[in-house]
């Protein structure tokens, strides 16, 4: 019927619009296909990273003693105090943004499987576990997740439906963004947005998933060691998410 009213109202015959029609089609599977492929290539490298954390931490444990002892001799006797205060802070940031982590990510998993259930997009709980793992990469993560459900439910579904699939993963990035993240993650960390962006984009061009996925727990050990450095206090400020008052006093007008 649609298909009929093109063809009167703008002069194309109707083989030409069904061929172009079909075209098309052929055109966003072969689209989607490429992009799944991408996607499962990410998550594979997601997911080899988190296989091998307990190995990496293994080892970590095993050499403990020896890793102490280097940094110790790193230091003069009477700094031994300032990086003790350092490690256990280190220590306690990187297990608080892990358990954070963990909890959001089951959250959220949870959260795309019931709104892509409900909508009855094919292969939701799947879909919905993998927004999950690529919402762990922060800011980029959940743009891909997105494009991902999107193209899975144009292909199997009406446009609307996509419409919906996008509505709904907004909703869910701005429950994680304002109540999760704050709330669970970002309040163990102390790390403001700017730098946080800049640090996935930049572990992401030197060690690709990996390095987006360890970029702000490294970034949040480095603001430890600023912040109990004398020289380098500022820059561990400037690392914060603690913004100055706006408001100035007529002695600071000056600048």
């Amino acid at each position: 019927m649609i298909v009929s009213w093109v063809s009167s109202e703008f002069n194309i015959s109707t083989p030409n619009i069904n061929s172009w029609i079909k075209q098309t089609k052929q055109d966003a599977v072969e689209n989607s296909n490429l992009l799944i492929g991408k996607t499962l290539t990410t998550v594979s490298g997601l997911l080899i990273v988190i296989l091998l954390l307990p190995v990496y931490i293994f080892m970590l444990l095993f050499y403990k003693p020896l890793l102490l002892e280097f940094i110790k001799k790193l230091f003069h006797r009477t700094e031994h105090g300032t990086v003790a205060e350092v490690l256990v802070e280190s220590k306690t940031v990187i297990q608080s943004y892990l358990i954070g982590l963990l909890i959001e990510t089951a959250i959220v998993a949870a959260l795309n499987a019931i709104g892509l259930l409900i909508l009855g997009v094919d292969y939701a709980i799947l879909l919905g576990f993998i927004g999950a793992l690529l919402n762990i990469i922060p800011y980029v993560g959940g743009l891909i997740a997105l494009s991902l459900a999107v193209v899975m439910t144009l292909v199997t579904k009406p446009p609307t439906y996509a419409l919906l699939v996008m509505a709904m993963f907004l909703l869910i990035q701005l429950i994680d963004n304002n109540f999760l993240v704050p709330k669970i993650v970002a309040s163990k960390v102390r790390l403001n947005a700017l730098v946080s962006l800049i640090a996935v984009l930049c572990g992401g061009a030197l060690w690709g998933i990996p390095g987006m996925f360890l970029s702000i727990p490294l970034l949040a050990i480095i603001k430890v060691i600023f912040d109990r450095i004398e020289p380098l206090k500022p820059w561990g400020f400037v690392l914060g998410d603690t913004m100055p008052p706006l408001a100035r006093s007529s002695s600071d007008s000056r600048w």
